[in-house]
């Protein structure tokens, strides 16, 4: 979002007595959640391109030329790059671009260094979530000081104690901040943090609040030392700190905070996506005693009464929710597992093992040995999953979903395992006709193979479609097979 539409959407917004939007960042993110469309439509978003996925399919051998390509075919492209030859040329315009910042018509938080060359950037290659080729520099993000009235300490899912800065109110970077975390023990005695003390905050990344340090020139002696709690502040259980960690944690499995935190998890997009549970209502219906554990969540019709009674609960949106919980029963099984909040199993964990048990029983009933020798799934994994399925208490909670009727079934595409397929790596390139990339890359992964963006000695097969790029002639100079998309459909089929 433009500077210029914020003002102007805050204008409109002042006359009707309506909150005003803090900053671009927030109010971009806000109109894109907006269920309206209308409503996304009036905030006048606009975008910048970066990237042009696989351009050596369109005969492009550098990123500059993929910018200048995407503008031709009319994509709006941002105008203040340069192609820079050496690192004192990037410096420069770091430099420039810092002391302009503040003029832009839009926000930004720093400067995107990339590789120009397509095939270093591939050399380069990837990490599970970033380009190796690319990095961003950071501004220094804005310095406000403030004072630390208190410090408080949370609960997460996990048990982990997390203490956190209470800090009086002040605007950084557009909006309010009274709160930041502060990580764990060690994190506060290396700042010296004390409870009275004028800090320096900042948004780290212009996103998180963040303590940056302590004005010692500033104390006045009638500041309180940190001590950090022996007991969980929610349930009173004596806390643990394990060999080599830094975190303290609530042993208790049925600590409250644990369990809203759980709840709060379960529900959340990547896990069951139960609308209209958010993070207030979670903490609103277990204080109220309508949820104490997941298995709760589908007995709410039965509080339905005492929902209407509830500010901010009308029949529809009770109606709403009650239809999304039920719903949810028919999600797939990797968005039950986890949402289980099992220890080291991510959404993407959950989704390997539901495709290959395919059922939570199998799963279940999986042995030691068996589950280490899945790819991406190694010993750590392997116990925390052994550990949670064999304590009574989360097998009485699955017999339950169970019961209430949770699928249990993965219901995605099974995996087919083939033997030309299992552990091989395999290269898309030029435009498929029979297939979507997507298409592709899932039926590789259905049956046990993994898909890469670049032509190595390692790569197994490299598919083509038309007007393949220079991955193609690559794979000929490596002497690595290469299938028709043709051929690729007759090998799956």
């Amino acid at each position: 979002m433009n500077k210029k539409t914020l003002e102007e959407l805050n204008e409109k917004r002042k006359k009707k007595g309506e909150p005003l939007l803090q900053n671009c960042r927030n109010a971009a993110a806000g109109s894109i959640r907006q269920l309206d469309s209308k409503i996304a439509a009036e905030r006048k978003l606009d975008n910048f391109i970066y990237h042009l996925p696989d351009p050596e399919d369109y005969n492009l051998n550098t990123h500059s030329e993929a910018l200048d390509f995407m503008k031709k075919l009319g994509f709006k492209m941002n105008p203040n790059n340069r192609l820079v030859k050496s690192i004192k040329e990037v410096i420069e315009f770091i430099n420039e671009k810092g002391k302009i910042r503040k003029d832009l018509p839009y926000d930004i938080d720093g400067v995107v260094i990339k590789v120009n060359n397509i095939k270093e950037q591939q050399k380069l290659g990837y990490t599970a979530k970033y380009p190796k080729w690319a990095t961003a520099y950071k501004f220094p993000a804005e310095e406000v000081l403030t004072k630390l009235k208190d410090i408080i300490f949370t609960v997460g899912r996990t048990g982990q104690i997390t203490p956190n800065a209470v800090l009086d109110p002040v605007i950084v970077a557009g909006s309010t901040i009274s709160r930041a975390t502060l990580h764990n023990e060690d994190y506060v005695k290396e700042k010296d943090l004390k409870i009275g003390d004028i800090v320096s905050i900042r948004k780290a990344g212009d996103v998180i609040p963040e303590v940056v340090e302590v004005k010692k020139e500033r104390r006045t002696g009638s500041e309180k030392d940190f001590v950090m709690i022996e007991n969980c502040p929610m349930c009173d259980t004596r806390l643990v700190k394990k060999e080599g960690q830094v975190d303290y944690f609530c042993p208790n499995k049925n600590c409250p905070a644990r369990h809203m935190e759980g709840l709060i998890h379960f529900v959340s997009r990547n896990a069951m996506n139960i609308d209209g549970l958010g993070d207030r209502i979670i903490e609103d219906f277990y204080n109220f005693h309508f949820i104490e554990s997941i298995v709760d969540i589908y007995s709410l019709k039965e509080h339905k009464k005492d929902l209407t009674r509830l500010e901010g609960f009308g029949e529809k949106s009770i109606t709403n929710l009650l239809d999304a919980i039920e719903n949810s029963k028919n999600n797939s099984l990797e968005r039950l597992l986890f949402g289980l909040g099992i220890p080291h199993v991510g959404s993407k964990t959950a989704k390997l093992l539901s495709m290959h048990y395919e059922t939570l029983d199998n799963l279940m009933n999986a042995e030691m040995e068996e589950l280490t020798n899945i790819r991406d799934v190694g010993e750590i994994i392997a116990k925390s999953l052994k550990e949670y399925f064999e304590d009574e208490r989360n097998k009485e909670i699955i017999n339950k979903l169970k019961e209430i009727g949770l699928n249990t079934n993965y219901l995605g595409e099974k995996i087919e395992v083939k033997e030309e397929f299992l552990g091989k790596t395999f290269v898309l390139t030029g435009s498929l006709e029979i297939f979507t990339r997507e298409e592709a890359q899932e039926k590789i992964e259905q049956f046990g193979g993994k898909t890469s963006s670049s032509v190595s000695k390692k790569t197994s097969a490299v598919i083509v479609g038309k007007n393949p790029g220079s991955k193609y002639t690559k794979a000929q100079e490596l002497g690595i097979p290469i299938w028709t998309e043709e051929e690729f459909e007759k090998r799956i089929s």
